[in-house]
C-alpha cells in the first residue's frame, strides 16, 4: 500500500505541541522535549529513557514514585479471586497479581478538566464555611 495515500497526521506534526490531535507516542514526546529545551533527539531520548526506567524499576522493587502536580506512580496488588469463564460457564480461578497503578495528581486533573477542578474548589470552600457554626449573640 502507498504510504502517502494513506492520512497520516503524525507524519506532518512536528512536535505535538500545537496540534488538536490527542494522541502522542514515545517518539514524538522525546521530538517535543528535544524542541522546547533545545536538546538533540539523542540527548532526549535518553532523558526519557532515564526517567521511565527509574519509575519502572522503582515501582518494581515495590516502591512508589510521586512527582508533585502531576501523579504517583505505585505498586498495586489485586487478590487471587473466583472467576467465570463467558464461554463455557465453568468456574475458574484466578491468579493474584502485581500491577502498576498511576494516580493523577490535582495539578495534572485541574489542567485536564479546568471546571472539575473549580468545582471541586468550590465546594471545598463552601464546606468550610457550613463546617464551622455561626457565633450565638449574647444576650443583653
Amino acid at each position: 500500500m502507498n504510504r502517502a495515500a494513506v492520512p497520516d497526521n503524525r507524519r506532518t506534526r512536528r512536535c505535538g505541541c500545537n496540534s488538536n490531535d490527542s494522541d502522542m507516542n514515545k517518539a514524538e514526546l522525546i521530538e517535543h522535549l528535544a524542541a522546547k529545551n533545545s536538546l538533540s533527539k539523542a540527548e532526549s531520548g535518553r532523558i526519557v529513557e532515564t526517567v521511565l526506567d527509574a519509575i519502572v524499576t522503582t515501582v518494581k522493587k515495590g516502591g512508589s514514585v510521586v512527582i508533585a502536580g502531576f501523579g504517583s506512580f505505585k505498586p498495586h496488588a489485586r487478590a487471587a479471586r473466583n472467576g467465570v469463564n463467558p464461554s463455557t460457564g465453568a468456574k475458574i480461578k484466578i491468579a493474584a497479581a502485581k500491577l502498576p497503578k498511576f494516580t493523577p495528581g490535582t495539578g495534572f486533573k485541574a489542567a485536564v478538566d479546568p471546571k472539575a477542578a473549580a468545582r471541586k474548589a468550590a465546594k471545598a470552600g463552601a464546606s468550610k464555611s457550613a463546617a464551622k457554626p455561626a457565633k450565638k449573640m449574647a444576650k443583653p
